[in-house]
């Protein structure tokens, strides 16, 4: 008997984990590298921009410092110059953080040193301690200045003596480390002498010397005559006046001619002499009738004088009186001769005190008094244009030239007997062409260049992922859908590769219905194709 033809029926679906294909797994690790590029190329364009935080830190103090920044998880690096860099955005953090804990304490040492005394110290050491400690104070005071970036200050103080009639002075040198490109002005430089000069006892501005660290001498308290130099304040007061005139005198001007055909320049004497006059002027009284009586003293005594003894007691006093004479006279001028005998003393006195006139007058000048103004005006000619176009320069009448010399004077407050003087001159500006300055490249520009770096990196980001979506992930995504998207025989060739030319699998359901119905007509094949796979899975 014949066999009956086999039949080949596709192998049952498994029921486990799918399969994962190569091109799946490719797929995968295209999609995890790009995902790496992307997470590497958004750390990089977050990196944090770092800036010096110390410069010349010395190698004690920086252990101290890194130990730090690592406690308060600061990340640091360092530039190939040594210096200790961290994130811009945390550097004033850091610096008040590590101020706080003392770092770094490479600095100059102040009033700490008078903390760690040893008893039984010697009043030398002592005192050298606290010159040490007054010198590191001052210096960290002038080192908070701007333009300052290091200070040395150098003390030389007297020691009291009794057997010294004059004490030495006390005097100061100052040295200054300025930062670069950097510089102190005289007004400055006046503070920081008074500064010293405040700080230490007995110290006169006049002694306190500063230097700068290429050896100029910035504090000049004298000339070589020895006579007090200009206050930087009293010039500074002195050029505010100047241009507070040459504002007045060209603002008034200005609506006559144009500010741009006005020039002024004004010189003022000024005098600074400080003095006080005190007087006291008495008038005389002639004139007792207009006098004013203050007080008045009347004293009158009068007394008669008899035949008593009388006078300091003593030998002549106690002697007896004369024999008695008879008189020669008649007895009718007895009386007269009684009273002439006896006489009467009279003694009047008188005092009368009188207002004495007295004026007191304090007069004390004002200080920075004007003593003499001198104004120069330079006027430029009328500009005039003709119909045709044409410009022309004319000069400006007498009257006008007048006019404006008038208005000078009482701008200035002239004062003629002070010695004010105006001169008002006409004349043609020669005013030079500007000068055209070359312009600088935009890409030399500063500003430019940090865009230009700005948008380079961004654009470098946005190729990379552009190119990974549209090179990389397109593709695969594409490859990917369309594996999805297929009928599973076809998913099936293109997982194992089979060419188009191979017969074309049918669907599971017809492959069903196909066994169902040869089950019923040839049931012996069936049992045969069954047999074969029991069979096949006994080997």
């Amino acid at each position: 008997m014949a066999e009956a033809p086999a039949h080949t029926l596709p192998a049952p679906a498994s029921r486990g984990w799918p399969v994962i294909a190569p091109q799946h797994i490719g797929l995968m690790f295209s999609a995890a590298t790009m995902i790496a590029i992307l997470v590497a190329g958004y750390l990089w364009s977050q990196a944090p921009d770092y800036r010096v935080l110390y410069g010349n830190l010395a190698d004690r103090d920086g252990g101290s410092v890194v130990t730090a920044l690592q406690q308060m998880n600061i990340p640091y690096k360092f530039a190939d110059g040594g210096a200790l860099m961290v994130p811009s955005a945390q550097i004033h953090e850091t610096r008040l953080r590590l101020a706080a804990q003392g770092l770094p304490k490479a600095g100059p040492l102040g009033f700490e040193l008078m903390e760690t005394q040893k008893f039984g110290v010697s009043q030398f050491a002592e005192q050298i301690n606290y010159q040490r400690a007054l010198e590191g104070e001052l210096a960290r005071t002038i080192q908070t200045l701007a333009s300052v970036q290091a200070a040395r200050v150098h003390l030389a103080l007297s020691k009291p003596s009794a057997f010294m009639r004059e004490q030495p002075k006390a005097s100061a040198s100052v040295l200054l480390n300025l930062a670069p490109g950097r510089t102190l002005d005289s007004t400055q430089v006046s503070a920081v002498i008074h500064l010293v000069s405040n700080s230490v006892p007995e110290l006169n501005a006049k002694n306190v010397s500063i230097v700068d660290q290429n050896g100029n001498l910035l504090s000049t308290n004298g000339d070589n005559n020895g006579r007090p130099s200009l206050d930087p304040n009293q010039l500074k007061y002195r050029q505010s006046l100047e241009q507070n005139y040459i504002a007045r005198v060209e603002s008034i001007l200005a609506p006559l001619i144009g500010s741009a055909n006005v020039r002024a320049q004004v010189t003022a004497e000024l005098d600074f002499t400080e003095s006080e006059h005190a007087e006291e002027i008495h008038k005389p009284n002639q004139d007792t009738a207009a006098a004013v009586i203050r007080s008045q003293q009347l004293s009158e005594s009068s007394s008669a004088r008899g035949s008593a003894s009388g006078g300091v007691p003593g030998a002549l006093s106690n002697q007896p009186p004369a024999n008695a004479t008879a008189a020669v006279t008649a007895p009718a001028a007895a009386g007269a001769t009684a009273a002439a005998v006896t006489p009467a003393d009279t003694r009047k006195d008188s005092t009368v005190n009188y207002e004495v006139d007295k004026t007191i007058r304090h007069t004390r000048q004002e200080l920075g008094r004007i003593k003499r103004l001198s104004v120069a005006v330079v006027v430029n000619h009328r500009k005039t244009t003709s119909k045709s176009g044409k410009v022309n320069y004319t000069p400006l009448a007498e009257a006008e030239i007048t006019q404006i010399t008038n208005l000078v004077k009482e701008v200035m407050a002239f004062d003629k007997e002070r010695g004010d003087t105006v001169s008002v001159a006409n004349s043609a500006f020669n005013i030079p062409d500007k000068e055209v300055l070359p312009e600088v490249p935009l890409w030399k520009q500063p500003d430019v260049i940090e865009s230009a770096k700005m948008i380079g990196k961004n654009l470098l980001i946005a190729t990379i992922l552009l190119f990974l979506v549209l090179r990389v992930m397109r593709p695969m995504l594409k490859s990917f859908a369309n594996a999805v998207s297929a009928p599973p025989q076809q998913r099936l060739v293109q997982e194992t590769g089979e060419s188009g030319s191979a017969p074309q699998l049918e669907s599971f359901e017809q492959n069903v219905d196909r066994a169902k119905k040869i089950a019923r007509d040839d049931p012996k094949a069936v049992a045969n194709v069954v047999k074969e796979w029991v069979g096949g899975n006994g080997k």
